[in-house]
């Protein structure tokens, strides 16, 4: 028989999680703070209150809007003998006090990096962090969800490389949404635009993030810069400039550029992108 689950929180996410433990075998009980959330899952166990649906299942995963909610939610509950898998997003301060607060339970935080539509599929992966016994315990159990990365027993670093990657993201992805404003803005086909020339670029770009990562661990010698950051603070000032002559905001690209003038001014003009990296550090 396959480990019983509990999944509270039914949002979209929530009932991903829900239904691919159902559809794997597992008896599954979900509660939700709004009764009758997700009519479509048929065959789970639905419970009148969080602490009937915990004494449910051995394994409890949680996947609520924020922190605060987990917390409510949790208060009062009786979680001995339970592991808890927060799969709710938090930072890593966050995650580190949930775990301090539950008493009796063992604790995985988890960062879950996909969507919705994913789970359960061949691209979806989650990160794992706090008690390695639980997660060797569970970790075929939550498996069947995506794949799972154990990243360490310190319960604050799954969220930690969760907001690492999710700021690669929002990065790339706000790059990408300012050219196609600027393709707009001369009534070029976004689409077109997309297909032949970002994507291709972007994807070659990415090909020298993990020289950068190399450099940034293994300092190369002064003056050895491939593209140094000199010049590209040079060249920045066309990307504003152009912008606002198209009619397209920059405030998604001025900061790269504040970034690239205070690399300079400090005396990193002939260094190369890891130094930006070095930069970014403010303890």
């Amino acid at each position: 028989m396959k480990t019983p689950v509990t999944v509270l929180g039914l949002g979209a996410m929530g009932t991903a999680l829900a239904r691919t433990f159902l559809a794997a075998g597992h008896p599954t009980t979900v509660w939700n703070r709004t009764p009758g959330r997700s009519p479509e899952l048929e065959g789970v166990t639905r419970a009148a209150t969080a602490a009937e649906a915990v004494a449910a299942s051995p394994l409890v995963v949680v996947c609520l809007l924020v922190d605060a909610t987990v917390h409510d939610t949790l208060e009062g509950v009786d979680l001995t003998g339970k592991v808890v898998v927060n799969l709710t997003n938090s930072t890593p301060d966050q995650a580190r006090a949930l775990e301090t607060s539950l008493r009796g339970a063992s604790y995985l935080d988890g960062g879950i990096m996909a969507v919705p539509a994913m789970i359960g599929g061949p691209n979806a992966f989650i990160l794992y962090s706090g008690d390695s016994t639980a997660f060797k315990q569970h970790e075929a159990d939550l498996a069947v969800l995506a794949r799972p990365l154990y990243v360490g027993a310190d319960a604050g670093l799954a969220a930690l490389y969760d907001i690492a990657l999710l700021s690669a993201m929002y990065g790339m992805f706000g790059g990408a949404e300012h050219a196609l404003a600027l393709m707009q803005s001369a009534d070029i086909p976004a689409v077109e635009f997309t297909r032949q020339l970002l994507v291709p670029w972007l994807t070659a770009m990415l090909g020298s993030v993990p020289r950068i990562a190399a450099d940034l661990d293994d300092p190369p010698e002064s003056g050895t810069a491939g593209s140094n950051l000199a010049m590209q603070a040079t060249a920045y000032h066309n990307l504003i400039d152009t912008s606002v002559a198209q009619g397209v905001d920059p405030l998604l690209m001025t900061p790269m550029g504040d970034l690239l003038q205070k690399a300079v001014a400090t005396g990193h003009g002939d260094e190369d992108s890891a130094a930006l990296i070095r930069l970014l550090r403010t303890t």
